[in-house]
């Protein structure tokens, strides 16, 4: 038997919306709170949706309720450089954050790829067009995913190698957007499934580049399991009617239940 929930009905108005889109041993953990912290990355990491954004960031929409700032907030290390910025490509994140990275920097975390692909424009397609269409378009994005994107996450994962050499990096994923075994209004099934899988084929590369170069990956799937939209406890915006903008992205429960873990248990 399949569960019901609705969530807000989408429309034409999220052709608005922007993607901006634990168990440390003891002793790694002090040594990094130790060190300087710098964040990097899209909206997923600067934590747009999630409120309580400060003035100083403007339109990055920096978030005291996000996952760099409350793991800064709970180890003190000795210097937070919180630079993460909504609507960051892997190329924005290489021009324009790389500033605060240099040899004393202990940990590093990033978020970077949903934008490279068009997540915004996907998420807009399928919210507009038909099945054929949006599936067409989802396809578009797994393609770049497989051909190019792997050399723009290299291109910055080796940037970050050579002005953090003694940096712990984690490069964090992307959660599921859809419980897909719910039935919603909104996206059909078909819809949903094919986002949830573009979502997964994403997340599948960027941990393939993280690794080829010694980088910790961060699966959020997992902590966010049965928080999707459509769950009925959903730590995702669907659309959000007083800013559109956060259409999409972790609430400030997404960032302290979802990504935090995943970072503590790997920095």
């Amino acid at each position: 038997m399949r569960r019901f929930r609705t969530s807000a009905v989408v429309s034409s108005f999220l052709l608005s919306v922007g993607l901006a889109f634990t168990g440390a041993s003891a002793a790694q953990a002090s040594a990094q709170a130790a060190g300087a912290y710098v964040a990097l990355g899209d909206s997923y990491s600067s934590g747009v949706g999630a409120g309580s954004y400060t003035a100083e960031s403007g339109s990055c929409k920096r978030s005291t309720n996000a996952y760099p700032q409350l793991w800064a907030n709970a180890n003190s290390p000795s210097s937070f450089s919180f630079v993460a910025c909504g609507g960051a490509t892997t190329s924005s994140v290489r021009s324009s954050q790389m500033g605060p990275l240099d040899a004393n920097t202990a940990l590093v975390s990033v978020t970077a790829g949903g934008n490279d692909a068009g997540f915004a424009d996907v998420m807009t397609t399928c919210v507009i067009s038909s099945n054929s269409v949006c599936l067409d378009r989802i396809n578009s994005a797994r393609s770049f995913i497989t051909s190019t994107l792997p050399g723009n996450l290299d291109s910055l994962y080796a940037d970050i190698e050579n002005r953090a050499p003694n940096a712990r990096v984690v490069v964090l994923g992307y959660p599921k957007f859809y419980d897909v075994a719910a039935v919603c209004v909104g996206l059909s099934d078909t819809k949903r499934s094919a986002i949830n899988a573009a979502a997964d084929h994403l997340n599948s590369v960027i941990a393939g580049r993280a690794s080829a170069h010694g980088f910790a990956f961060g699966d959020v799937r997992p902590t966010f399991a049965g928080h999707e939209i459509c769950s009925g406890s959903s730590w995702l915006h669907s659309v959000n009617w007083t800013n559109i903008g956060e259409s999409y992205h972790p609430k400030a429960a997404g960032q302290s239940g979802g990504y935090l873990p995943v970072l503590n248990a790997n920095d």
